[in-house]
C-alpha cells in the first residue's frame, strides 16, 4: 500500500493562481483528470492530498508550470497536457530544463524557447550542424524556430544577413499566370516567412532589414549559381523541390554558413511520379558529419489540441494504407 502524502503549491497572487489554475479552474481539471489524487484550490494556493506517487507528479506539473509563468511565458492548454504526458511518461526531470532554455525574446518582450522535447532536439541540431533537416507535420514550429535562430545568429553577429527561400508554386515555380511583377507573385507564398520575421523582430526593425538587404527572401530559383556566405539561409516548405533543386540548394552553401531546411513529407505537391528532393536528400546524407536531420511528430505539434489528433489520424490511416498495399 503506497503511502499518503500532502503537499501544496503557493502562488504569489490572484493574478499567478488564475494563470496557472485556468479560466474556470479548466488547467486544474486536466490535473484533476490525469493524477489520481485530491486536488484542492483555496484561493492562493493549492493543496495536493493522496497516494504519495500521484502527489509527488501533480505538483511537480503545477511547479514546473509556475516556473514557466514567472520566466514570462504565457500558459496555455498545451503547456499543460505536455507537461503532464512526460511526467506520466516518466520524463519529468526533463521538463525544467526543457522549460528553461530561452533561445530569443521578442521585440515584445515575449521569451520564445521550445516547448517540446523534439524541439529542443531541433534548436540543438541547428546549433551544432552546418546543415539541419527539420521534417515533420505542420504546427510542430519547423519554419518559425529556424527563423527564430536566424534573427539570434544575426544578433550574435554570428552572421551577415538571413536568406529565406521556398518553393514558389509547386515544385516548378510556374509564376506566369499570376498578376503584378515578381515581388508580388512570390509574396503569397512566403508570406509565412514576413509573419515569422515580423513577429520576432517588430515592423520597424524587419523593413529596416529588409530595406538594407539584411534580409532577403526570394523563391528558389533565385538561389541557382550563387554562393552564399556569412549567412543563415531557410529552406522552407522542401516537400516540394526535385532531386537537382535540393542538390542545386546546398551546394549554394559559402564559408561562415548554416542552412536550414524545413518540409512536411505527408503534403507533397510535386507531380505523381516526381520523388521529393527533401525525402532523397534525407535519406542520402544520413549520418553525413556536419549534417542534422530531425524527425518532428505529432507529440511537437504546438497548435490546437485538435490539430495534433488530426495530424495523428491521418498518421493512422497512411499506415493502414501501406500496410494494405504490401
Amino acid at each position: 500500500m503506497q503511502q499518503a502524502l500532502e503537499r501544496e503549491v503557493v502562488f504569489a497572487d490572484h493574478k499567478e493562481a488564475y494563470a496557472l489554475l485556468g479560466e474556470r479552474d479548466e488547467f486544474l481539471q486536466v490535473l484533476t483528470e490525469n493524477f489520481d489524487c485530491q486536488i484542492v484550490s483555496r484561493g492562493d494556493r493549492v493543496e495536493f492530498m493522496g497516494e504519495a506517487v500521484d502527489v509527488q507528479r501533480a505538483a511537480k506539473v503545477l511547479e514546473e508550470l509556475q516556473f514557466l509563468y514567472r520566466q514570462g511565458t504565457n500558459i496555455t492548454m498545451h503547456e499543460v497536457r505536455y507537461g503532464i504526458g512526460l511526467v506520466k511518461g516518466g520524463k519529468g526531470e526533463a521538463l525544467h530544463s526543457l522549460f528553461s532554455d530561452t533561445v530569443l525574446v521578442t521585440s515584445r518582450g515575449r521569451h520564445v524557447r521550445p516547448k517540446t522535447l523534439g524541439q529542443r532536439i531541433y534548436l540543438e541540431a541547428i546549433r551544432r550542424n552546418y546543415v539541419t533537416f527539420g521534417i515533420g507535420p505542420a504546427g510542430t514550429g519547423k519554419t518559425y524556430l529556424a527563423v527564430v535562430m536566424a534573427v539570434a545568429a544575426l544578433r550574435n553577429k554570428d552572421v551577415d544577413k538571413i536568406i529565406l527561400t521556398r518553393p514558389a508554386v509547386e515544385a516548378g515555380e510556374r509564376l506566369g499566370f499570376l498578376p503584378g511583377d515578381l515581388q508580388e507573385k512570390v509574396d503569397p507564398y512566403l508570406r509565412p516567412l514576413y509573419d515569422a520575421l515580423q513577429d520576432i523582430l517588430g515592423l520597424d526593425m524587419y523593413q529596416k532589414f529588409m530595406s538594407r538587404g539584411i534580409i532577403e527572401i526570394a523563391p528558389l530559383a533565385y538561389m541557382r549559381g550563387r554562393t552564399l556566405e556569412d549567412a543563415f539561409v531557410i529552406l522552407d516548405e522542401a516537400q516540394n523541390t526535385t532531386e537537382k533543386q535540393m542538390k542545386m540548394f546546398l551546394t549554394r552553401l559559402g564559408f561562415g554558413s548554416r542552412m536550414v531546411i524545413t518540409g512536411d513529407l505527408s503534403q507533397v505537391d510535386l507531380p505523381r511520379g516526381v520523388p521529393s528532393g527533401l525525402r532523397r536528400a534525407s535519406e542520402i546524407l544520413e549520418g553525413v558529419e556536419g549534417i542534422g536531420i530531425v524527425q518532428l511528430q505529432a507529440m511537437d505539434v504546438i497548435r490546437h489540441e485538435v490539430v495534433t489528433r488530426i495530424v495523428e489520424a491521418y498518421e493512422r490511416h497512411e499506415r493502414k494504407e501501406a500496410e494494405r498495399k504490401q
